[in-house]
């Protein structure tokens, strides 16, 4: 059976990046990364290109044609930087969230442009690598990328300490999502077991989601979360493939990832 390829990704860009705006010690920042820093702009942080160039770039080369970024009315440095710096390969369009209420929100900003087609979802602080673009295509309907957790710790900038701040992922015999546990804690994580998927917000949906996401009551931390929009749909009975991956991501979540992920990204042509 054939399935259409995916076109478009929503790219939420949103966040307030609390941890990159903490300053602390041993943090090797130059002049432009600070000032990104301050404004806990993520997706912005400046290596040889700005950290969201690198994701444009994976996703065209993947076979995406059309980019949303998912950004606060604030976020004008965003726009203005692709108004001077036009993508090549894909067309760039953007969605305001208001307020930062949580990633079902953010979501839901994009409705308008998503229509009628299924389309990505991916984390702006986050760089995924090709084969995890590749399988959210072959997916072939709604799901998730989820990852091995030995490959996110030996190839990536990720320690394993950092692993339980991540949703796991459990898998039944015919490859669906059967759970997702966000931030797991110690009985949680000990029941899933060690080498449990991790996802990293690299998802599929149809249009559908959007209703779930619309359903979704806040959270114990007071947000309005995807996973929980994930459930929501789940229980109404939309089927979420699995699709695993043993290749690592880049995480941008706190200052002292910048120096490290400058270093692998150091050689990587660009072109979105």
């Amino acid at each position: 059976m054939s399935h259409r390829p995916l076109r478009l990704a929503v790219i939420l860009a949103r966040g307030l990046g609390t941890r990159l705006r903490a300053a602390g010690a041993g943090e090797a920042l130059d002049a432009r990364q600070e000032r990104v820093a301050a404004q806990g702009l993520k997706a912005m942080m400046p290596f040889a290109r700005p950290f969201l160039d690198y994701q444009l770039s994976r996703l065209a080369d993947a076979g995406f044609r059309r980019a949303c970024l998912v950004i606060g009315p604030e976020h004008t440095a965003v726009r203005e930087h692709y108004r001077r710096h036009p993508t090549r390969r894909l067309a760039l369009e953007f969605a305001e969230q208001a307020e930062p209420h949580g990633t079902a929100d953010a979501v839901l900003a994009a409705e308008r442009i998503c229509g009628g087609d299924e389309f990505a979802v991916l984390n702006g602080d986050n760089l995924y690598p090709s084969a995890a673009l590749d399988s959210l295509q072959g997916l072939g309907g709604s799901g998730l990328v989820a990852f091995e957790p030995a490959g996110l710790v030996a190839g990536g900038n990720i320690p394993p300490s950092r692993l339980r701040a991540f949703a796991l992922v459990a898998v039944d015999s015919s490859g669906t999502l059967a759970a997702i546990v966000e931030k797991p804690d110690e009985a949680a994580a000990r029941a899933l077991g060690d080498d449990a998927l991790v996802s990293m917000g690299c998802w599929r949906f149809a249009p559908s989601i959007f209703s779930a996401c619309r359903a979704v009551t806040p959270s114990p931390r007071g947000e309005l979360e995807l996973p929980d929009a994930v459930r929501l749909a789940s229980a109404a009975g939309v089927r979420f493939g699995v699709a695993r991956c043993a290749a690592p991501v880049l995480d941008l979540a706190r200052r002292e990832d910048v120096p490290a992920i400058a270093e692998r990204l150091a050689a990587e042509r660009v072109d979105p």
